[in-house]
């Protein structure tokens, strides 16, 4: 199995797990969760700790439903003084992938004419990932484990209904490793954004969101000079075609609700837990 086979596979385990914690609305022992997954115990938690870098018994703290709301307690970023310090976070997973540019508006209104869009499917550690990219960068990633790759696909295409999209596997992968950590490099895998004005103001906002924090949509509205358009940032927050890397899953209702999210809220809490668990992690080893 290959390490991308691999990473997609320990999803699906961890896409099983959460609906086992939440059938029973309380964490399960190592023992009774490993059996509502039809493994040994040893089997289980190695899977998960190769996967994530924790036990799963911890790793289920971060897949409560709850865990939301401790992250806003406890891990909340005002934006304002993110974007002024230019933080971005300790986390290499994050820094890795701020380099990036817009599509001007006029192009953005031409609903992308002219532009080649090459697509190909990829594994990833979240479950099968469309990724979509232009000679400037990634311009799309959509996850299909919560949904069809039909739909996927439809989804992102719908976005620049003049482009020309071609398959291109080889073009996008060595972005792709870089994207999602499987490959280390020096370079940044690039990002092209393809949006209006005020959905890019609000997707470079979101990219100021250290790996392992969250934010909420009042937060971002203020950060971007519109404090009162909270409704119009949840929108152009769903809009992110670029899941992961601009990290959408890091915006919250104020009340610490995940609120919605594209591509499926177990993909969301997927995300939010695989990070925090990282971040904890990394920490622990740092403090170590």
């Amino acid at each position: 199995m290959s390490n991308d086979q691999g990473n997609s596979y320990h999803f699906n385990v961890m896409r099983r797990a959460i609906a086992a914690i939440d059938a029973h609305g309380a964490p399960l022992q190592l023992d009774a969760l490993a059996a509502e997954m039809g493994m040994s115990a040893a089997h289980f938690q190695r899977l998960f700790s190769q996967w994530v870098g924790v036990s799963p018994k911890r790793y289920q703290q971060y897949l409560t439903l709850d865990h939301a709301r401790r992250l806003l307690a406890d891990r909340f970023t005002v934006l304002e003084t993110s974007m002024a310090t230019n933080l971005s976070g300790t986390s290499r997973l994050h820094d890795l992938f701020l380099r990036w540019e817009a599509m001007t508006p006029g192009e953005y209104a031409s609903g992308g004419a002219g532009l080649i869009i090459r697509w190909g499917w990829f594994d990833s550690p979240f479950g099968p990932a469309l990724v979509m990219g232009t000679e400037k960068g990634i311009c799309g990633i959509g996850f299909s484990a919560e949904t069809t790759e039909a739909a996927t696909m439809q989804d992102l295409t719908s976005r620049w209904p003049k482009a020309a999209f071609r398959q291109d596997d080889a073009m996008l992968r060595p972005w792709v490793q870089t994207a999602f950590g499987a490959t280390p490099s020096a370079d940044k895998a690039p990002i092209y954004m393809i949006g209006a004005p005020f959905q890019i103001k609000v997707w470079e906002a979101l990219m100021r969101i250290p790996s392992g924090h969250v934010t909420s949509y009042s937060e971002i509205a203020a950060a971007i000079g519109h404090p009162k358009a909270v409704r119009a940032v949840g929108t152009a927050v769903g809009r992110n075609p670029v899941s992961w890397l601009i990290p959408c899953h890091r915006a919250l209702r104020k009340s610490g609700a995940l609120g919605g999210y594209h591509w499926g809220l177990p993909v969301k809490r997927a995300l939010l837990a695989w990070e925090g668990a990282r971040a904890d992690h990394e920490t622990t080893a740092i403090d170590g």
